[in-house]
């Protein structure tokens, strides 16, 4: 944890209070003044700065100022003059056709007129059907290990027929195989292998091929079934199949696969490994990118050893733009290759496929459920133009939720209805000359309909076209009189501020701001500054005054005239404890604070602010009735009677001197809003006779207690003198036995040398004290 010393804190939180309160002002200066920019000379110019600028296109409006005087927001230029026609302001409409019918996606045609800057929005509505017809088209691997799949698809097919019935008006299938590319590394290129992989098996196999379609969508079910039943096995070298390739181009070849507009196109690829991606294919040395179309050559996929592997983004693209459902049907060991993929590929469901696939039929079944279930919406918008656009989506789901950012709502039942709603801004103007219509595609996924959007983007000015964008000065002569420049005769040529051309005063320029009007008696600069702003951004400078725009008045603009911001909660101005003065309370008692006066620590919390409650209460007998005629005189939010007060242990206890020898106690409850009091019944008389009578009893204990303790306490004194021997019989004669505890004295000398010492007698002594033979012997 990060601790600092109070002081510094302090300082540096008035510094982030300063920065913030610069970048607010900064913010909305900049805001207020984008409009105002010398650059501006054109009505094209002011719309381009944003959608807070309009243009005044009228003529002689603030004569003998620069062109760029003209650009300012509505209001700004309503304050200095322009008349409302005048006013070049295109506004952000929305145009719904109706016209065109729909089932499914409503409104299907949308017009957008957007400026720079701007933004509109529009709800998209989606309902799900009870019953669609369903078009299902089996892509099925048929390289040597999905053997047992594909004979297990030769009788499962018939039985997933009948049952999706249930679930479709009108269900068909179709039927389409794949392998890989048949080129190196992914083929054994070996003659004999190119035309039977399997050789080595003894087994006959068919070649390997990218991508066949064998059958078109059909009702014929027994067509169906035979076409299953005389399909053979393949083989590749690599681990990766060319699942994309075979996908994009039964996605895109509508007219061979036999896609019905009406149906629900459901794709089923049944594999049991994963795909190549698009930067496999220069592996084989194909370098060329998938171009996204179709590429059938008597149903077999031309391409497939020149073009590369599709990307995802593209392959989801086209899968969005035909409307089709993909489903991965795929062994256990690869399902979280592919479940990876669902974020990246709009309606597409994967599940686990069993050996042998006993689970098709129901894997089917459940995954169109599920994708029904699931209503997401795609936005498309032109590669070149999208980055001037940012869009919004926000879902309102059958369920009552609503999320902002989301494009999906799942569960959603037949019948049901799904709301979108769609947020388009445009951040600027395209180049000059490149201001055409942007066309913008709202598709719900795996719907056949979807929503066109047209944006209309408004950057030019009407006034253009009239040739009205611009004063126009007269260049034939013209007399040199001047007293039609004079705002009286006493006043100066043009107020002394400008020169008189014709008739007409051509203002100064001055570095202080602008100076316009008839008799350039006007500026915007020399009334009084508010925060940097003239006028406090409220008003105009006409003359040295400031004329406030509506809602605002005082000298300088900077009071709102509305009360709105006075009002409390009970709908009283400043809670009826004050008055609303430039926009904010000043409370009638000084003690009071807060936006609202609802503020006053010390009003409620000390014990005098109740004593003319307590008092009220006292006057009328402490009864059922004083309770309601004293209710003008307490603050308190309720008043109660108890007989013993000190039972009571939240609050604080306070006393009224209600005559000169008795008081009143009571009680602040204070943990509610308003405090709660609790009176007691019984006064505090301080000279009563009880209390006296008490105080002697207690002071005449306290004496006596003390004289017996001292008492007491001088006798223990005397006794223990008396047992205390004195000093000198304390002294005693040692006995000779002590003698021997005298400390005796032994002197030896040693000295340690590096080298040998010669061999030298050692001298000691040693002084042994003559004792008693007696006491040695004790």
């Amino acid at each position: 944890m990060i601790s600092c010393v109070s002081p510094y804190c302090d300082l540096v939180a008035l510094r982030m209070l300063l920065l913030v309160l610069v970048l607010v002002l900064v913010r909305s200066g900049s805001a207020e003044n984008r409009c105002l920019s010398s650059l501006v000379s054109t009505c094209e110019d002011c719309l381009r700065r944003g959608p807070e600028c309009a243009w005044c296109s009228q003529e002689r409006f603030l004569d003998g100022a620069h062109a760029s005087q003209r650009c300012g927001s509505v209001s700004d230029l309503r304050v200095r003059g322009c008349e409302e026609a005048f006013i070049e302001n295109p506004n952000v409409k929305v145009e719904v056709n109706a016209s065109i019918s729909s089932t499914q996606v409503s409104p299907r045609e949308i017009n957008i007129h957007l400026r720079a800057g701007g933004e509109a929005s529009f709800v998209v509505e989606v309902q799900q059907l009870e019953r669609y017809p369903v078009d299902l088209y089996y892509l099925v691997d048929v390289s040597a290990s999905m053997q047992d799949n594909l004979d297990r698809l030769k009788t499962a097919g018939l039985a997933l027929s009948h049952l999706m019935k249930e679930h479709s008006s009108d269900f068909r299938v179709g039927f389409g195989s794949f392998v890989d590319k048949p080129v190196s590394p992914y083929i054994d290129v070996h003659p004999s292998k190119l035309l039977n992989p399997c050789s080595d098996y003894e087994v006959h196999c068919r070649p390997a091929h990218g991508f066949i379609h064998i059958l078109p969508i059909t009702h014929n079910m027994t067509e169906f079934t035979r076409v299953i039943q005389e399909q053979r096995i393949s083989g590749n070298m690599d681990t990766p199949e060319g699942g994309f390739d075979a996908m994009l181009q039964a996605t895109v070849c509508q007219k061979d696969v036999g896609w019905r507009p009406e149906a629900k196109h459901l794709l089923l690829v049944m594999t049991d490994q994963p795909s190549h991606l698009a930067l496999d294919s220069k592996l084989a040395g194909i370098v060329v990118p998938h171009d996204g179309r179709c590429h059938l050559e008597d149903n077999i996929y031309s391409k497939t050893t020149t073009m590369e592997h599709p990307t995802i983004a593209q392959l989801a693209e086209k899968l969005l733009e035909n409307s089709v459902y993909s489903i991965f049907a795929v062994d256990q060991v690869q399902y979280q290759w592919y479940e990876d993929l669902l974020d990246l590929i709009p309606g597409s469901y994967v599940g686990r496929l069993f050996p042998k696939a006993s689970n098709l039929k129901d894997l089917v079944v459940q995954a169109y459920k599920k994708l029904l279930s699931d209503v997401e919406l795609q936005i498309e918008l032109e590669d070149a133009q999208a980055p001037r656009f940012r869009v919004n989506v926000t879902a309102f789901c059958p369920n009552g939720s609503t999320a902002s950012g989301s494009t999906k709502c799942s569960s959603v039942q037949p019948k049901q209805t799904v709301f979108f709603k769609v947020t388009v801004g445009m951040s600027c103007c395209p180049a000059e000359g490149t201001d055409r219509d942007v066309l913008m595609s709202v598709r719900p996924v795996g719907f056949n309909e979807s929503v066109t959007v047209r944006i209309r983007q408004d950057c030019g000015c009407v006034c253009t076209e009239t040739g009205r964008c611009r004063d126009d000065p007269d260049p034939s002569p013209c007399p040199a009189e001047t007293a039609v420049c004079r705002a009286d005769r006493s006043e100066p040529v043009c107020s002394g501020r400008g020169v008189c051309r014709c008739g007409t005063c051509v203002c100064d320029s001055s570095r202080l701001g602008n100076i316009y009007g008839k008799f350039c008696e006007m500026d915007d600069f020399s009334c009084p500054y508010v925060k940097g702003l003239v006028c406090g951004g409220h008003g105009q400078c006409v003359s040295g005054e400031c004329v406030c725009l509506p809602g605002w008045t005082g000298e300088t603009c900077d009071c709102p005239a509305s009360t709105k911001s006075c009002v409390s909660d009970d709908g009283l101005i400043c809670g009826g404890l004050g008055k609303c003065v430039c926009g904010k309370c000043v409370c009638d008692d000084s003690r009071r604070s807060g936006a609202l006066c609802e503020k006053c620590p010390i009003c409620d919390s000390s014990c005098q602010s109740h004593w003319s409650c307590v008092n009220c209460h006292l006057s009328n007998g402490l009864g059922s009735d004083a309770k309601q005629l004293c209710n003008h005189s307490c603050a308190a939010s309720s008043v109660e009677y108890v007989d013993d007060i000190t039972e009571l242990v939240r609050g604080k206890y306070c006393l009224y001197p209600s005559s000169e020898k008795c008081q009143h106690r009571f009680l602040m409850d204070l943990a509610s809003e308003r405090p709660q009091l609790h009176i007691s019944r019984h006064p505090v008389c301080v000279w009563s006779r009880r209390y006296f009578k008490t105080f002697l009893s207690v002071f005449l204990l306290t004496v006596t207690l003390g004289i017996v303790l001292l008492t007491a306490f001088r006798q223990l004194l005397r006794a223990r003198n008396c047992w205390w021997p004195s000093s000198s019989e304390q002294q005693f004669e040692r006995s000779p036995k002590d003698l021997s505890y005298i400390p005796t004295t032994n002197e030896k000398t040693i000295t340690y040398r590096r080298d040998r010492l010669p061999n030298r007698p050692v001298e000691m002594h040693s002084h042994i004290p003559k004792m008693p033979l007696s006491d040695a012997w004790q």
